[in-house]
């Protein structure tokens, strides 16, 4: 698929169809993609909890509290470590970059998924205390997105997006 396939195939999925696994050599090529995504200082603070049984996956989907993303066959957990940024670049590193990284881990990983027919959703609205505490996270491990993963059951229309005259300012 060309790159700008990628980026314009790209949605956010909440059907997914159950019955099609997403194999484990699918999800390591993903988690794959997403290590290879900007990291400030090559510090790569991010951390991957993948959930595959059905029982952690409804147990996760009740901390988020978003019942669909269960339905997916895997959800990826992605957290942040952010001692080893705080230790190079100060409170910046703690309380920026090492979010930064992270995030572009997500996009990364969820442009990746596009790529192999996949279907994700950035889910960042959850309770940080539960959703840790379903996956076995140690502090100061910290959830920053939860991606339910699978083939869409769904054919998503695509988003509208504000103007860029709206959003951009040239200097």
């Amino acid at each position: 698929m060309e790159f700008a396939e990628v980026i314009s195939g790209r949605r956010s999925v909440r059907h997914f169809n159950p019955r099609v696994p997403v194999s484990d050599g699918e999800v390591r090529a993903l988690l794959h993609a997403a290590v290879s995504a900007p990291t400030a200082g090559n510090i790569q603070p991010w951390r991957f909890y993948v959930v595959r049984s059905p029982e952690a996956r409804e147990r996760l989907a009740a901390a988020v509290g978003q019942k669909w993303a269960s339905a997916a066959p895997v959800v990826i957990v992605v957290c942040v470590d952010p001692r080893p940024c705080a230790a190079r670049y100060g409170a910046r590193g703690e309380q920026l970059y090492a979010i930064q990284d992270t995030a572009a881990a997500v996009q990364t990983l969820l442009l990746a998924a596009v790529d192999r027919g996949l279907a994700s959703c950035w889910v960042g609205a959850f309770d940080e205390s539960a959703v840790r505490e379903a996956i076995g996270a140690p502090r100061p491990i910290t959830p920053v997105a939860v991606l339910p993963v699978g083939r869409s059951a769904e054919s998503a229309a695509k988003p509208t997006r504000r103007p860029l005259e709206e959003v951009t300012t040239w200097l």
